[in-house]
């Protein structure tokens, strides 16, 4: 896991706006590292290009 202070995440358009299930996303040089907001210690996981675009692509589905 790579050091978290150069990556600039942003949470997810569909995260609760009272604060809780937040989810934050950052874009990397290799594909899209993501966070739980409330737990940012804990650090993120990421996921290479391919991987993350047939996630999304699966979500869109609603395949998931």
């Amino acid at each position: 896991m790579p050091e978290q202070s150069h990556l600039a995440f942003r949470k997810s358009s569909y995260s609760s706006g009272t604060g809780q299930n937040c989810v934050e996303v950052a874009e990397t040089s290799a594909g899209t590292a993501v966070r739980d907001s409330q737990s940012q210690h804990l650090g993120h996981i990421e996921f290479g290009t391919v991987e993350w675009r047939a996630f999304i692509a699966d979500v869109k589905a609603d395949r998931l």
